[in-house]
């Protein structure tokens, strides 16, 4: 049986690490499938299932360099801020004498420098005190053959100490003309002191800004006010129960999923759905965990905790459609893996050619020396995971849920739009607007209630909610039925007590063939036929007003030069007014849900990038067929389990919402991958031909990734165009 972990990585310090990760745990035959994300610091290992698998995996990661460790299902820790380490701390406060030294250098100012002999000092405490997580990573890759960053730095930051210590040692007539030995020890300690602070700076933009999971975890109070005994207590979180009965006061934020039993109250939930509109919570009010009551006061019970609450849902979503990578990030990878290899290459044919040409074996080692700090491959390594996680982070904030990256990054290429009708683009709440009853069937209007009813209770289709309402309003008994059928896209049929099988579908289905009634609703509203042993007795006319957003999504889909199409099982005549009321030009009605895949079908030979939005079993096929899909929360489970991204609201504006962030996400990505490719096509070649010293080179490698990061944080507070012109 095939299963999937996340783990946790440690040790990575740039791509390449997570793509030798990736080629090891790859070449083993019960994995089906491994993929490391260096931006998250996890894995995701989908691979058949044995007694020692996981424990087999763990090895691998860790004969490979690396730590690894089982993250669980559960809601993740809450990620705080990283304070600098007591290493960093001293590396930094050893770097100002020689930064001052420089300064002084510059200036004329030589008096100004460290005696030599003290440089040696600091750079030999720097070197092999504060420098040893470096060689500890760079011996951990090379003994896993693979060559990471650390090998980059400690090759150029050990070859410029060595020489420096060796000058000073051979104490050889090669002196500046203020007397003092040609020596580089700042350059070592400044390298590293510069990387050391780039790195920091990475990780605390991935782990704090970068990653939205910090944020939803402080939705959930650290402590709550519970009924025990009788009496109100203050307890931790983890200590609450289910069905514990919990208390809420105005500016407190809701612990867990819940029934509202006393107590009136307005609940922000914009956290869930992305709509910035309070709800008024009563007894009998569901509420959910991370909500802020922002006026009033509630007692409710528990019903769900931690991972099992929506919002725990939308974390552990959330975490793992972050651990994913999208396919564009394959092409980077694959540069990655060869990446330091080829520098190191690069750099011994820098000084080779430098002491050829010039005669002198110093300038080509720091020109090779340059080489080796300028090329980092972390930058291009963050270029995507960053943007998707910034990206799926603001989608969440939203109400939007992608699976996966890949998923994220096929909706920004879009360029045709199909709906669903009924729950799509209308409420989904529909009310009988007419009847009709056959002549001499022998049915009266209660009974045809009740018939209809008796089975349509058995359907999810909201116009058959809409019927068992009615007869149940109406103080009907409904008849039992068994031997329930169903047809995707037609209708139901049941065995009634005491009448025979009665159907209850599409027209066609129940072969119903309805006269001409001179009411227009009837070529308008969607029809529910009802027969009793293939004997037609009725017919409901059902109609289901718009969304209020469903005009305004059409629109800002039309402007972005996006297609729409709708496609729906209703007759033509209603299928086609709705689409007159949105301005929609391309509407099919009367279709099956293999039509509908196969309409599907047709629009992607014609080179078309195809989204699907709906949100019941009819729609499962037509989403599976899509390029990407789109379903609504608490519609068809299997809907769901089917698309590649959910909708809180049940709105196609927000489906509009996901597909331009989805096109900022990739436009980001694209942006981040020039920045990456160019910083390194350019600065490899600088530094060869000598333009760039060592320290700048190591300052500008540590800026790389900072600059990645930071522009992929844009997309956590992008305005979408509505939202520009409010």
């Amino acid at each position: 049986m095939q299963q999937k972990i996340t783990l946790q990585i440690q040790g990575m310090t740039c791509q390449a690490c997570a793509s030798r990760i990736e080629k090891v745990l790859n070449k083993k035959p019960f994995i089906q499938q491994a993929s490391v994300n260096f931006a998250s610091e996890q894995a995701q290992v989908h691979f058949d299932d044995s007694e020692h698998a996981v424990q087999d995996i763990l090895q691998l990661i860790e004969n490979a360099g690396f730590s690894g460790r089982l993250q669980s299902a559960q809601v993740p820790p809450l990620v705080e801020t990283r304070t600098p380490s007591w290493r960093l701390g001293l590396l930094l406060l050893i770097n100002i004498p020689f930064m001052l030294g420089m300064i002084g250098m510059m200036l004329g100012q030589y008096h100004w420098m460290l005696p030599p002999w003290w440089q040696c000092v600091l750079a030999t405490i720097v070197q092999f005190g504060l420098a040893l997580p470096f060689y500890k990573s760079a011996w951990g890759s090379l003994k896993g053959r693979l060559a990471n960053m650390d090998v980059l730095v400690s090759l150029g930051t050990l070859s410029i100490y060595f020489y420096s210590l060796f000058m000073l040692l051979a104490n050889t007539h090669d002196h500046t003309h203020e007397g003092l030995p040609h020596v580089y020890f700042e350059a070592s300690v400044m390298v590293l002191g510069f990387v050391s602070l780039g790195k920091f700076l990475e990780e605390r933009t991935k782990k704090h800004s970068l990653n939205s999971l910090g944020l939803l975890v402080k939705l959930t109070p650290p402590q709550v006010s519970v009924q025990r005994d009788g009496q109100w207590q203050t307890v931790p979180l983890d200590q609450v129960k289910i069905g514990d009965m919990l208390r809420v006061k105005q500016g407190e934020r809701i612990a867990a999923d819940g029934v509202v039993q006393s107590g009136t109250g307005w609940s922000d939930e914009s956290h869930l759905t992305g709509e910035f509109k309070p709800e008024m919570k009563k007894a009998g009010s569901r509420v959910l965990a991370g909500a802020m009551l922002s006026e009033g006061s509630l007692i409710y019970q528990a019903q769900q905790l931690g991972s099992q609450t929506l919002l725990g849902d939308m974390m552990n979503a959330l975490a793992e459609a972050q651990g994913t990578k999208a396919p564009i990030a394959r092409f980077a990878d694959n540069v990655a893996a060869v990446f330091v290899p080829t520098v190191v290459i690069i750099a011994l044919l820098t000084f080779m050619l430098t002491y050829w040409i010039k005669q002198d074996w110093v300038t080509g080692l720091m020109h090779s020396v340059a080489v080796l700090v300028i090329a980092c491959p972390c930058a291009l390594g963050l270029a995507t995971p960053a943007a998707i996680m910034a990206g799926m982070g603001n989608a969440v904030k939203r109400g939007i849920w992608f699976k996966d990256a890949a998923a994220m990054e096929e909706a920004a290429r879009v360029n045709v739009v199909v709906l669903d009708k009924t729950g799509t683009l209308t409420e989904g709440k529909p009310h009988i607007a007419a009847i009709w009853i056959a002549q001499k069937c022998g049915y009266s209007e209660a009974d045809f209630y009740r018939l209809a009813a008796s089975v349509e209770q058995h359907a999810t289709h909201p116009l058959a909610k809409a019927i068992v309402q009615q007869a149940q309003q109406k103080g009907l008994e409904l008849r039992h039925a068994d031997h329930i059928q169903t047809e995707l896209g037609a209708g139901v049929q049941a065995d009634v007590e005491g009448i025979g099988t009665v159907k209850v579908g599409k027209a066609d289905y129940c072969h119903v063939s309805l006269p001409p009634l001179a009411d227009p609703i009837w070529r308008l509203a969607s029809i529910v036929a009802v027969a009793v042993n293939d004997q037609p007795i009725g017919a409901f006319a059902i109609t289901d007003p718009l969304k209020a957003d469903s005009i305004e999504g059409i629109k800002r889909l039309q402007a972005q030069q996006i297609d729409v199409y709708m496609m729906s099982g209703d007759q033509q005549s209603a299928v086609r007014y709705i689409a007159d009321q949105l301005g929609i030009q391309n509407a099919y009605g009367n279709l099956s849900p293999r039509d509908k895949a196969s309409k599907i079908e047709q629009l992607q030979a014609q080179g078309k990038v195809v989204a699907m939005v709906g949100d019941g079993i009819n729609d499962a096929l037509a989403l599976a067929r899509a390029n990407v899909s789109f379903a609504m929360k608490n519609g068809a489970d299997v809907a769901e389990h089917t698309a590649s991204a959910t909708l809180m609201q049940h709105s196609v504006n927000q489906m509009v919402d996901g597909l331009l962030l989805a096109q900022a996400t990739l436009k980001n990505i694209k942006q981040n991958l020039f920045f990456a490719f160019v910083y390194n096509v350019l600065g490899i070649p600088i530094a060869a031909f000598g333009l760039l010293n060592p320290i700048i080179a190591g300052a500008a490698m540590a800026l790389s990734s900072v600059s990645v990061l930071m522009n992929a944080l844009r997309l956590k507070k992008l305005k979408l165009d509505h939202e520009r012109s409010e």
